[in-house]
């Protein structure tokens, strides 16, 4: 006998292109039962999908007794005091990342989490693309052998008035395209290499005019010398994503993460006992990217089974902790 499983109620804070987004990945785990956004009208937008209740302020959402699960897709500056205060109401989370403008802003947040005894997961939803799927499972089957390093570009084009953005105040965003792109990048490396040991890297200001970086350079080592050498631009120009994992047994290429950034392509090379030219299986996946799907399936699977998040406040403190050193040693005040 089949028993249906009643979906959890979800409220999402935010309701721009990212809350829509979730609420559209949903599935069946889930239903959106309630929205707040600081721009009402986008949130009553968002709720007429489902019939969800509009709150006008988003502490009466995530005490409402309606709502299991908050999804927090706000500006950067407001992401870690809504994550605090759900917890403390006792809700599971799923928070955007960079979850915070700093490290130290999630010290309050794991307290709460831990304190009431909730779940929160950090939506590194790159994790959950195709290509980065198949790479974890040749990785994790150890046909690449030992991991030497990794090397991987991520930047987005241009468009007229960027610099005007909320990504462009500080205080809002918590610094610019490092703090941006750079923790998915960060997370990836994480995800493969596993803790990082040491940090060196340089923000900068090239082409836009704002007080924040537009280019961050990073080289992340393990303790044992594994190496993640990363780029994240907002001057790419064109839309890029690319990341390499090397191996001692061989290499795995990853570029493209659908829509504008191309189609999605992993390349297995393996090195072959004579060396020479490698051998070569290639996948590629033109369909949608079902990454929001599959991570908020996996998060309600958390929830249900009781079991720590995969992606979670430390993965993100760690991201965090990247970015800040980089920005220090870059001269950048971040948050100002």
């Amino acid at each position: 006998m089949n028993l249906k499983v009643k979906p959890f109620g979800v409220g999402i804070v935010g309701c721009g292109l990212i809350g829509q987004k979730r609420a559209k990945a949903l599935g069946q785990g889930g239903q959106l039962v309630a929205c707040a956004d600081i721009d009402v009208a986008r949130a009553d937008s968002l709720a007429r999908t489902s019939g969800a209740k509009v709150f006008r302020d988003w502490r009466e959402l995530v005490w409402s007794p309606l709502v299991d699960v908050v999804i927090v897709a706000t500006l950067h500056d407001s992401l870690a005091e809504i994550t605090r205060t759900a917890a403390e109401a006792g809700r599971q989370v799923l928070v955007e990342k960079p979850a915070a403008r700093t490290a130290a802003e999630l010290d309050p947040v794991m307290e709460a989490a831990a304190k009431h005894g909730v779940k929160v997961r950090v939506g590194f939803n790159h994790r959950y693309h195709r290509s980065l799927r198949k790479a974890k499972e040749v990785v994790d089957s150890g046909a690449l052998g030992e991991l030497m390093f990794v090397r991987a570009r991520y930047g987005h084009g241009a468009r007229i008035g960027y610099d005007k953005e909320w990504r462009a105040n500080p205080a809002l965003s918590g610094g610019g395209e490092l703090i941006d792109q750079g923790p998915h990048l960060i997370d990836l490396s994480r995800w493969f290499l596993g803790e990082i040991a040491e940090v060196q890297g340089f923000a900068h200001t090239y082409f836009w005019d704002m007080p924040v970086d537009d280019n961050g350079f990073m080289l992340l080592k393990t303790a044992k010398k594994q190496v993640a050498f990363l780029h994240a631009s907002c001057t790419e120009w064109k839309n890029l994503f690319s990341m390499e994992i090397y191996g001692k047994l061989g290499k795995l290429d990853l570029s493209g993460l659908g829509g504008s950034y191309g189609i999605e392509k992993i390349t297995w090379y393996r090195t072959l006992p004579e060396m020479g030219p490698p051998e070569t299986t290639s996948w590629e996946y033109p369909m949608s990217d079902d990454s929001w799907a599959v991570e908020i399936s996996e998060f309600f699977d958390d929830i249900r089974l009781n079991r720590a998040p995969s992606a979670g406040l430390r993965d993100a403190q760690a991201a965090l902790k990247v970015v800040e050193s980089i920005y220090s040693e870059s001269g950048y005040d971040h948050c100002a």
